[in-house]
């Protein structure tokens, strides 16, 4: 190799080191998805020399936070080493001390942060800080995908409202239930299973009404080890009619479940349900339809971060309605339901909702086809 050629090719070793390190960090932060709000789920490494020294992430509830864990993890030895981190450190004085400050402390020399973090109590203050104390820092390294990750955290941030992704099973002949809204399995095991690693991923899931009563669903990760990670059940109930004896009620002691009524619901109703256990607000409403703006405004407000919609065409209409639809999971189904069966958005195409999105990819799930859709 020339004496030209050498420096180049120890670039070239170096940026993928820098990938794959970013990579893992990636990683890392999605373990803390749906487990960590009102936190985004930041995931962190520390390296130095190739050797992989203490990594981390945000832990449930959201403290300890990424960074503070991988330095625990490295000691002494994060001196002189680089960080990857998926989000700008904070530096700021929350519920725990600034985490640009303990980098920094830690002898740290250089910072690898994949994006600033739009917080305006952070927004590039972390960065300078580093840098301030002789760090270098690099930012955009995995931009795209932690922009992903943390879509949640940004659009709170930026919106004032939670990330919502829409999910809907469709069968073959692009129905999403049967005639009356009687209840029918659309997909198959494989696809459920993955819905349910989904809602583990998302802070809280809404359905309406009509989809408690039509189903009586329990909302819950049902998979080995992961019934902790069960979202917050949130249910749209203008007029209190939801019955004590339905899943979402009974069962709120192990899963919280929080409604949302109008503001002339029944008081006495609202008494009743919260004295078992579930948490209500109240919210503006046009005869009788909540006004979902208020609805999610709440929730960011509450520290959701990450909403995950499952019913049904109703309230998946009013969403895509008033384009607070930010993701899609399109579940397609070899299954087939008949003409006279449901159609996955009241009152208006599927295409109004696909439209607005660009298709990310899909995935095989057994016999069913899962399609991703996110905003450009």
């Amino acid at each position: 190799m020339s004496e030209q050629a050498a420096p180049a090719a120890a670039v070239a070793a170096g940026a993928n080191d820098d990938e794959r390190f970013m990579a893992l960090a990636l990683a890392l932060g999605r373990r803390g998805l749906g487990n960590v709000w009102p936190n985004p789920a930041v995931g962190a490494v520390i390296v130095k020399d190739g050797i992989l020294l203490g990594r981390g992430w945000t832990q449930a509830g959201g403290r300890p936070h990424a960074e503070i864990e991988a330095l625990h993890r490295a000691r002494k030895d994060a001196r002189g080493a680089t960080m990857y981190v998926t989000l700008e450190p904070c530096a700021h004085q929350g519920k725990s001390p600034p985490c640009a400050d303990a980098i920094v402390r830690a002898g740290i020399a250089r910072v690898v942060s994949a994006l600033e973090d739009p917080n305006p109590e952070v927004a590039g203050k972390g960065h300078a800080r580093m840098r301030e104390k002789g760090i270098t820092v690099d930012i955009g390294l995995g931009a795209e995908e932690a922009r992903r990750t943390h879509a949640g955290h940004f659009t709170r941030v930026t919106l004032g409202r939670p990330h919502v992704l829409l999910k809907l099973a469709i069968s073959a002949d692009g129905k999403v239930g049967l005639a009356g809204r009687k209840p029918t399995a659309i997909t198959a095991e494989p696809a459920r299973g993955r819905v349910f690693q989904m809602r583990s991923q998302h802070d809280a899931i809404l359905v309406g009404l009509g989809t408690v009563l039509a189903d009586d669903p329990q909302l819950t990760c049902r998979l080995p080890g992961m019934e902790a990670r069960s979202p917050v059940r949130v249910v749209l109930d203008a007029h209190l009619r939801v019955p004590l004896a339905t899943s979402v009620v009974a069962t709120v002691r192990e899963t919280p479940t929080w409604i949302f009524a109008a503001r002339s619901a029944s008081a006495m109703a609202v008494d009743i349900l919260q004295q078992k256990g579930c948490k209500v607000f109240r919210v503006d409403d046009m005869e009788g339809r909540l006004d979902l703006a208020e609805v999610l405004s709440v929730l960011a407000d509450e520290g959701i971060t990450r909403l995950m919609v499952e019913g049904g065409p109703t309230v998946a209409a009013s969403l895509v309605a008033a384009d607070l639809i930010d993701a899609a999971a399109l579940i397609h189904s070899e299954k087939l339901i008949g003409d006279d069966g449901i159609a996955p958005l009241e009152g208006m195409p599927l295409d109004a909702l696909t439209s607005r999105l660009h298709a990310r990819g899909s995935e095989q799930a057994g016999p069913d086809t899962i399609e991703m859709y996110e905003r450009a």
